[in-house]
């Protein structure tokens, strides 16, 4: 109670939540799901959940400690690495290492597949960008993690080719996102799609968005128009027809691009629209890579309710990839917005 002008007023309260589902708690109700379950998949979860929190802790920093800046080398992909990219990286590696749980790590920093022989009986692969984004670190955009694993054969070798999977064959995918707060997505092979936010005065995950859904269609795209000169007609045609709608009294739809793919995926993941990152003729193949950006996104966007394709309209869960860091153009989002663009596309085939 307060008092004002001499009469007692009540304060509001806040009203505090102690049935809180942590990620360590989900994770472990999960395996509970799966008789056959060793644990393994949820300790090789734990190690990862640390490399989010410590590579959410450091981009908090980056600018109090100068690790903003460039680390004067370049990746496999040929982009310039920051010190965060370099940090990061590392992180992922010494986690991956140490868990016991993880045989073979690819990574957009790393221009082989690391194989760790040290864990000769782990069954697990894990594939990464550690820090999605990161020239935009400056400027203070969100910047995130993309990650995707796969339980290898029984007979594996411990070698890089057996990577070289689709999509459809992960049995766990997601990204976390470092803004205002850190925000962790992940989806497991034929389950639901979760969304865990940062409480950094426990320094947990807590689930904040259980069950995500895209919505069936969403007025909103996300592309960067800047390399429009180069796209192909049907997608020229298809940009066109949301910008410019044939019928009368038709709304435009609304441009949303941040530039940073983690930042536009998850406000496409929440309100719906389609993201796309199209094939053109300066990258024919494209520009995003196939094994840790494009399939563990494209795996979430399914479970969640909408679709993914490349820049062929080939579902993109179902494309493998000719090396490790190979490329691709990506349309991804609601359901009946990303069908638009395949029935222009086969109309222009047709």
């Amino acid at each position: 109670m307060a008092q004002t002008n001499g009469e007692t007023v009540p304060v509001a309260q806040e009203k505090i939540n102690t049935d809180i589902v942590t990620l360590t708690r989900f994770l472990t109700e999960e395996q509970s799901k799966h008789r056959e379950a060793t644990g393994d998949f949820t300790l090789l979860c734990h190690a990862l959940q640390f490399s989010f929190k410590s590579i959410a802790y450091y981009i908090r920093r980056a600018s109090l400690i100068n690790l903003s800046g460039l680390a004067g080398s370049s990746n496999s992909t040929g982009d310039d690495q920051k010190k965060l990219d370099v940090i990061g990286n590392d992180i992922f590696v010494a986690a991956m290492r140490s868990s016991g749980k993880c045989r073979l790590l690819v990574s957009e920093e790393e221009e082989e597949c690391l194989v760790f022989d040290e864990n000769p009986k782990a069954r697990y692969a894990v594939v990464c960008d550690p820090i999605d984004g990161s020239s935009n670190l400056d400027a203070g955009v969100s910047v995130g993690t993309i990650f995707g694993i796969f339980r290898l054969a029984d007979n594996a070798q411990g070698k890089q080719e057996e990577l070289l999977l689709p999509g459809s064959e992960l049995v766990a995918s997601g990204f976390t996102m470092y803004g205002a707060s850190a925000q962790l997505v992940i989806t497991m092979k034929g389950s639901t799609v979760n969304g865990f936010t940062m409480d950094n005065a426990l320094g947990e995950f807590i689930l904040t968005h259980p069950n995500m859904k895209l919505p069936k269609s969403r007025a909103i795209y996300s592309v960067n128009e800047g390399n429009s000169l180069y796209w192909e007609e049907p997608v020229k045609k298809y940009f066109d027809s949301l910008k410019y709608p044939a019928e009368k009294g038709g709304k435009p739809y609304s441009a949303r691009y941040i530039g940073s793919m983690v930042a536009d995926a998850y406000r496409t993941l929440l309100y719906g629209g389609i993201f796309a990152y199209p094939a053109d003729r300066k990258s024919t193949k494209g520009k995003l890579r196939i094994l840790y950006e494009c399939a563990p996104m494209a795996m979430v966007f399914e479970n969640a309710g909408g679709q993914a394709v490349n820049s062929r309209m080939e579902r993109m869960l179902t494309v493998v990839p000719e090396h490790i860091h190979d490329r691709s153009g990506i349309f991804m989002g609601s359901y009946d917005e990303v069908q638009k663009v395949i029935d222009i596309h086969k109309k222009y085939q047709e």
